[in-house]
C-alpha cells in the first residue's frame, strides 16, 4: 500500500506538471506562443529603445488576437537579452547563445555595436534564427550576406542603413551647411575638421570624409579620434580652434557626444557642429549638456515635428506617450516586429524561417521612418522615396527635423520634404567670427 502511494503522488506530481506545462503553452488563443528574443545594452539608452520598440509592439498586435500562423492565432512572448555589448563581447555572445539555445526563441530583434553584433550574427544564423538588425551600421553584416548567402541569410538589417550610406547622407548635409554658410557668411571655401569615435563602423566614413570633403571645395584642417568614452576633449577642441575649423564634423555614437557638445561650448568654440551625434537624438541632450545643445546639428530618424508618411506620428506620439522620450532609432524593433515579422509569418502561414526570408526578400514595408526594399545582401534600400533618415538640430531646446527640406537628390528629380520641417539655424559664435 505503501508503494501504491508513493507511485500514485509521483503520477499526481507528474499530472500536474503536464498540465501546468500545456496551461503555459496554451498561451496563444490557437496554441503555442511565438518567442521572438530582443537583444541589446539594456542598461544604456539604446538597448532601453530596443526593449521599448519591441514591447510596444507586442502590446499592439496581442491586443488584436495575436498572429495568425496557418489556421491558428498565436501571441507573441517577449524574451530579454542583456548582450551588455558597449562592456563586454563575451556578455554578448553569452546572452545570443542563451536567447537561441536555452530560450529557443524564435526570432530576435536588436544588436548595437558592430563588433558585438558580428559575433551574435554568427550564432544566430548558426542556429538558424532570423536576426533583424536594430543598431549596427557595418557594410561587413551584409556584406557577409553577399559572400555566404547559405549561410548568412537569416540576417537582415532595418536600421540604420550602412555606414558607406550614413556617410553618404552626411556629405549631402555637409554640402547643405556649406551652401547656408556661403550664402549668409560669405565663406566661399569651409575650413573642416574631422571628429569622430575610434570604432570599426566609422572607419569607412572617415576614410571617404578625408577624400569627398577637399572634392567639394572645402580645406580638411584635421582629424581628431577621441575615445567613445572620453571624458575630457579640450585639447582636441584647442587644436580645432587653432586650425580656424568653420564646420566640426563629427561621428559619435556614445557618451563622447555630450562630451564634446558641453566642451566645445564651454570654449565659445565659432563652428557648426554637425554630423552623426547618438547621445544628441535624445530627449534628454539638452539637460545632459547644461543647457548647451542649441545649434548642434545630427542625423536622425525621429524628430517630434516631422511625419515622413501616416505612419510616422501614431509612432513617435504614442512612444512618447509611454516613455517620455521621442523614440531613437534602436526603437526600431517596433517596426521589425509589427510591420515586417507579423504579416510576413501571417502571409508564410509558418513559422519555419525559410519562406519568411523569401517573402520579406521580396517585400516592400511602409514603416514609421520611411519605406524600405531588401538588396540582395539584405541591405535596406537608400534614397528619395526610401529610407533618407532625417537631419535634425536642437533649437531653443528642442529636437527639430530641418532636412531634408526641399532636397534635389539629383537634376530632374522631385525636390524631398517632409511635413514639418524647419530652416536651420546657424550658430551665434560663428555669425560673431565673419560679422565683426
Amino acid at each position: 500500500m505503501k508503494k501504491f502511494a508513493v507511485v500514485l503522488s509521483v503520477m499526481v506530481v507528474a499530472g500536474m506538471l503536464i498540465v501546468s506545462g500545456c496551461a503555459k503553452k496554451d498561451e496563444g488563443v490557437g496554441g503555442e506562443v511565438i518567442k521572438i528574443g530582443v537583444i541589446g545594452p539594456m542598461n544604456f539608452t539604446q538597448g532601453e529603445g530596443h526593449w521599448n520598440g519591441a514591447v510596444m509592439a507586442v502590446d499592439e498586435i496581442n491586443a488584436e488576437g495575436g498572429v495568425k500562423v496557418g489556421d491558428k492565432k498565436m501571441k507573441i512572448e517577449l524574451v530579454k537579452g542583456d548582450s551588455n555589448e558597449f562592456i563586454s563581447l563575451t556578455d554578448a555572445t553569452n546572452a545570443m547563445e542563451k536567447l537561441c539555445v536555452s530560450d529557443q526563441v524564435d526570432f530576435i530583434v536588436g544588436g548595437f555595436r558592430t563588433e558585438a553584433v558580428l559575433a551574435m550574427q554568427d550564432i544566430a544564423v548558426d542556429n538558424k534564427k532570423i536576426f533583424i538588425g536594430c543598431g549596427a551600421a557595418d557594410n561587413e553584416l551584409c556584406g557577409r550576406v553577399a559572400q555566404d548567402y547559405d549561410r548568412y541569410k537569416y540576417w537582415f538589417r532595418l536600421t540604420p542603413f550602412k555606414s558607406s550610406f550614413l556617410g553618404q547622407t552626411t556629405f549631402i548635409h555637409l554640402k547643405t551647411v556649406a551652401d547656408l554658410l556661403k550664402k549668409e557668411l560669405g565663406i566661399e571655401k569651409p575650413k573642416v575638421a574631422i571628429v569622430m569615435e575610434k570604432q570599426a563602423w566609422v572607419e569607412k566614413i572617415l576614410e571617404a570624409a578625408k577624400v569627398v570633403i577637399p572634392k567639394m571645395g572645402m580645406e580638411v584642417v584635421g582629424v581628431w579620434q577621441p575615445s567613445q568614452t572620453a571624458t575630457d576633449v579640450t585639447a582636441e577642441l584647442s587644436a580645432i580652434q587653432s586650425a580656424g575649423a568653420d564646420i566640426i564634423f563629427t561621428v559619435f555614437s556614445a557618451a563622447v557626444g555630450v562630451t564634446f557638445v558641453k566642451q566645445a561650448n564651454e570654449l565659445e568654440t565659432p563652428a557648426f557642429l554637425f554630423g552623426i551625434n547618438v547621445e544628441a537624438q535624445k530627449d534628454t541632450f539638452h539637460e545632459a549638456t547644461g543647457g548647451m545643445s542649441n545649434y548642434v546639428f545630427t542625423m536622425s530618424t525621429y524628430a517630434k515635428n516631422i511625419e515622413v508618411n501616416e505612419r510616422t506620428k501614431p509612432f513617435v506620439d504614442e512612444y512618447m506617450k509611454r516613455y517620455g522620450a521621442v523614440p531613437p532609432y534602436t526603437a526600431d524593433t517596433y517596426s521589425a516586429i509589427k510591420y515586417i515579422l507579423a504579416p510576413t509569418i501571417e502571409q508564410a502561414g509558418t513559422l519555419e524561417a525559410d519562406p519568411i526570408i523569401t517573402l520579406i526578400e521580396q517585400t516592400e514595408y511602409i514603416l514609421p521612418s520611411g519605406k524600405i526594399a531588401y538588396e540582395p545582401d539584405h541591405d535596406i534600400t537608400w534614397g528619395p522615396g526610401y529610407q533618407t533618415s532625417l537631419g535634425c538640430q536642437w533649437q531653443n531646446g528642442e529636437f527639430l527635423g530641418v532636412w531634408p527640406n526641399g532636397w534635389v537628390a539629383s537634376e530632374g528629380m522631385e525636390p524631398v520634404s517632409f511635413k514639418g520641417m524647419v530652416p536651420i539655424q546657424i550658430p551665434p559664435a560663428l555669425i560673431a567670427k565673419y560679422k565683426k
